[in-house]
């Protein structure tokens, strides 16, 4: 058996026309399936529903084979453990610096002051800012990162990027763009070994179907 590990909404959407070029298709939608583990149509792979966050954590300890993990979450885990043989250019965004339409981050940083930073990506945040040389409070938000700045929270969040749209309709501004954000296949290095003869032709036919950059 060969379990893949995805989340729902955008990456499990996209993910689908590369399984669908390695012949998998799965079988019920997780919008209206109360099941967490989804069967396909080869009765050897199953699909395994689980926050995205926790996509690694069971590719790497073995409760999937393989999986679907943004960049973002990769970093932020670590990505210990687990072979990347894949960029399959889905789900792409970046991961951005944004402030109050009317602070003036430039001034605030060139002054070295310190500065407040939410953000829910804190080792990536982290590094960004001490490879400037900004002294920054970070505090870690789960959600509505936009809220930060308009209460006061903060003076800058850090946080995935997508249109935009969401920035302006809250009077914040994209300042500082960290890099650029997209999903990796991500296996398990032991699942690889012992069961390679399964898992080569499955990642060589979505490896074909990655679309061009």
């Amino acid at each position: 058996m060969i379990t893949l590990a995805l989340s729902k909404g955008r990456i499990f959407e996209e993910t689908l026309p590369l399984l669908a070029a390695a012949g998998i298709q799965v079988l019920e939608d997780p919008d209206s399936s109360r099941k967490l583990i989804l069967p396909t149509n080869q009765a050897e792979v199953r699909v395994v529903l689980v926050r995205a966050t926790d996509v690694p954590t069971y590719v790497e300890y073995g409760g999937a084979d393989l999986g679907v993990a943004g960049r973002d979450v990769l970093i932020e885990h670590g990505g210990q453990g687990l072979y990347q043989p894949l960029d399959l250019r889905i789900a792409q965004c970046r991961m951005s610096v944004a402030v109050r339409d009317d602070f003036d981050y430039e001034n605030a940083v060139r002054q070295g002051s310190r500065i407040r930073v939410a953000t829910k990506y804190t080792g990536i945040a982290r590094q960004h800012f001490a490879d400037k040389g900004v002294h920054v409070d970070l505090i870690k938000l789960y959600g509505s990162m936009e809220l930060a700045p308009l209460t006061g929270l903060a003076d800058a969040i850090v946080d995935l990027v997508s249109t935009g749209s969401t920035l302006k309709a809250n009077r914040l501004v994209e300042v500082e763009r960290i890099m650029d954000i997209s999903s990796r296949l991500v296996v398990n290095q032991a699942a690889l070994k012992l069961k390679r003869e399964a898992l080569k032709p499955l990642i060589d036919a979505i490896g074909s179907a990655i679309p061009s950059a």
